[in-house]
């Protein structure tokens, strides 16, 4: 099987190189500049907005997953804001032109999208037929730019005109994983610093997905052609902050983790150069597609889920973070 991983550098296309390497895959990766990646893994060099020798690639391929777009770990200016959302549209708009102009276009695309597209709640849980956000009174109103940004991603895919390719939207959560420098890394070095505690009240929801099923889900969809459209990735018990830092204070060994108010949310993301939107949203998120055409998560709860990514974590060699 052929592969071909836009912006697959980051955490995500990690997890996907090292099983599809593993399997004996043919796996291509594009980005901006050579990377050092691991055997068995073929670079390209796209610019994310333009056509270019990197669109053969597609032509013959079984499967695209594009992960291209910029981080959302910083600080939420207008700059920033922009180049998340020009990012996304325009490598998402150039991966169809690519698809579109294949001889042999994929049967599947897998397209990156987020969960933050649906409300801030924390009443019942969205699956995908769930409460677009953006208009919610009670939350900041530039909270608003982080939805547009994921629906405008979401518009670019369905424009993209692939009539020969299956097209799914991956609405993801936080995706967990023990290697250095993703979400699960910040989280357990606050929780081992005895500063994982609640979260203004720690009432807010938070959705997540461990690697591995974020990976086993992947290949679910790629198999399953009835789906298409939006799928959520997320396990399907999410819990409050201050639950999900209680746990994992617990598997790490350290009972106290001391609370933040909303302001010191903020001086602390402004210090750690990212936004307090990540920390304050409340994402109440379920996989509502993938369970009913019968997908089981190997870690469907936290208190699983975060043992096994402990556990993994000590067994990593001591080096530098990413």
């Amino acid at each position: 099987m052929k592969i071909v991983l836009p912006g697959g550098t980051g955490q995500v296309g990690a997890l996907l190189r090292r099983v599809h390497v593993a399997r004996g895959d043919e796996v291509v990766v594009l980005s901006r500049r050579p990377e050092r990646l691991e055997p068995g893994v073929r670079h390209a060099v796209w610019d994310g907005r333009t056509l270019g020798a990197w669109a053969g690639e597609l032509d013959g391929a079984d499967v695209v997953v594009n992960l291209a777009g910029r981080t959302v770990n910083c600080r939420y200016t207008d700059a920033n804001l922009r180049q998340m959302m020009d990012s996304r549209v325009q490598s998402t708009r150039v991966v169809g032109q690519a698809i579109a102009a294949a001889a042999r276009p994929p049967a599947t695309w897998l397209q990156m999208s987020t969960a933050t597209v649906y409300a801030d709640t924390r009443g019942p849980a969205h699956d995908e037929d769930g409460e677009i956000g953006g208009a919610e009174p009670h939350v900041p109103l530039y909270w608003e730019y982080s939805v547009r940004i994921a629906r405008r991603w979401e518009q670019a895919l369905q424009e993209a005109d692939v009539p020969a390719t299956r097209k799914v939207a991956l609405r993801a959560a936080m995706v967990m994983t023990p290697d250095r420098g993703g979400v699960f890394d910040v989280l357990s070095t606050m929780a081992r610093l005895g500063l994982g505690g609640p979260v203004a009240g720690g009432g807010q929801y938070v959705s997540w997905v461990h690697g591995d099923d974020l990976v086993r889900a992947l290949d679910f969809l790629r198999t399953h052609p009835q789906l298409s459209g939006p799928v959520n990735l997320a396990a399907p018990h999410p819990l409050t902050q201050a639950e999900t830092m209680r746990v994992l204070r617990r598997t790490w060994g350290r009972p106290v983790g001391l609370p933040a108010t909303r302001w010191m949310a903020r001086a602390g993301a402004l210090a750690l150069r990212t936004d307090a939107e990540l920390l304050l949203k409340s994402r109440r998120v379920v996989p509502g597609r993938l369970l009913r055409a019968g997908f089981t998560f190997t870690h469907p709860t936290w208190p699983d889920a975060a043992a096994d990514l402990v556990a993994r974590r000590r067994a990593l060699p001591r080096g530098p973070r990413a």
